[in-house]
């Protein structure tokens, strides 16, 4: 197997190292604080066309796939910009779109897409359903005319307050009317300025541009032309967006592994104490740092074998689940042992390392905590009988 990147991915890779001579940590962590949306930083993204990497170049974008979707947001996370939306609008929703949508939702959609003049939220995780998506009951009922009414809630729904339209997944057949738990299932895409939409801020409790929202719909009117994919047949099309949501996410871990990483060596470099000899030449500091290196490059690695399967059209279920088991474990490893390094500094505004933590803790449990993950690869990949 060929480890290189190709010259073009390694530009891709290394755009975070240029952007942020202009947009680093400490621009993003302005916006975090106040939970604003970097508006400068994403219209230099989409002039420079990241936006639409995952979008055939028929349609405005780079035509180029998940791996180069990962080598982006894992350079920008490399260089302290981790960018939450990149997940839910470039990759899940556009990526998705791409591969399934009609011809007529594509030139609708995807080129104000690539272009930044369309935002999109995905909207799936519902309040009493949470992990467990076939029991969601957020539901678009046939009205008799060829069109659906649409009611239900979803919940933590990443800038839903930006977003033009929202992908959403419903079910257009309840849970008990079908034989197949997977049946029923149907993908819209749903603008958000229809009449029935209403929106409530959910505080998180630590900092970071994007916000999260709950979303009503009250029998919201939709049409055929707003299905992506089939009716009723949604379900098949769906790790499409979840698998590609697991691996991106995998690459802002180890993105924001290596910048806790090499703030902490460069403190421990600096660093002088008792004897005047600079911390990090104690193993007590160099082997927890070089541990948590170790399982970021082990993580990143296999994220990377996710996207290339996810590209070359290869089930990429197993791959994905490990890449974001491994490069949750590893992120929030690196930004503790970064915390422990820095001593009581590490929880100072001015160093910024703890500021981190609640970012990588939160990708432990979100968007599938870490214990489903484990079911899956347990069960999926070693065989294991089913435990829930």
């Amino acid at each position: 197997m060929d480890f290189a990147l190709t010259q073009e991915q390694r530009m891709v890779y290394e755009y975070g190292d240029r952007a942020s001579q202009r947009f680093d940590h400490a621009y993003w962590k302005k916006y975090a604080e106040k939970s604003e949306r970097p508006a400068e930083l994403y219209k230099q993204i989409t002039d420079d066309g990241f936006l639409g990497i995952m979008v055939p170049e028929a349609y405005g974008g780079a035509g180029q796939g998940m791996t180069e979707m990962l080598l982006f947001m894992e350079g920008l996370a490399n260089n302290g910009i981790p960018l939450l939306n990149l997940v839910v609008g470039p990759t899940m929703t556009m990526g998705l779109m791409a591969k399934h949508a009609s011809e007529a939702m594509k030139r609708r959609l995807l080129p104000g897409g690539c272009a930044g003049e369309i935002r999109f939220c995905f909207a799936i995780t519902e309040p009493n359903a949470g992990s467990n998506s076939m029991e969601i009951t957020t539901l678009a009922k046939t009205d008799g005319k060829g069109g659906f009414r649409l009611t239900g809630q979803k919940v933590f729904i990443t800038d839903a307050n930006h977003a033009d339209y929202a992908m959403v997944v419903t079910r257009t057949t309840p849970r008990a009317d079908v034989k197949k738990k997977t049946d029923g299932f149907t993908i819209f895409m749903v603008d958000m300025k229809k009449k029935g939409i209403s929106k409530t801020l959910i505080p998180v409790a630590f900092p970071v541009p994007e916000t999260q929202w709950q979303v009503f719909f009250d029998d919201v009117t939709l049409t055929e032309d707003d299905v992506l994919g089939e009716v009723g047949k949604g379900f098949s099309i769906l790790f499409d967006t979840l698998n590609p949501e697991r691996i991106i996410l995998s690459g802002l871990c180890t993105g924001i592994g290596r910048f806790a990483l090499k703030k902490a060596v460069a403190y421990a470099n600096d660093r002088k104490l008792f004897n005047k000899t600079p911390i990090g030449a104690y193993q007590g500091v160099q082997h927890p740092l070089a541990i948590a290196r170790s399982e970021i490059e082990m993580a990143s690695l296999m994220a990377l074998k996710a996207a290339w399967a996810f590209d070359q059209g290869q089930p990429a279920g197993e791959f994905a689940n490990i890449a974001k088991y491994a490069a949750a474990e590893a992120g929030i490893h690196a930004v503790d042992a970064a915390i422990q390094t820095h001593g009581g500094n590490g929880f100072t505004k001015e160093y910024g390392i703890y500021d981190l933590y609640g970012l990588v803790r939160l990708l432990r449990t979100a968007p599938l905590n870490r214990e489903m993950v484990l079911n899956y690869i347990a069960e999926h990949v070693m065989g294991l009988p089913r435990s829930y």
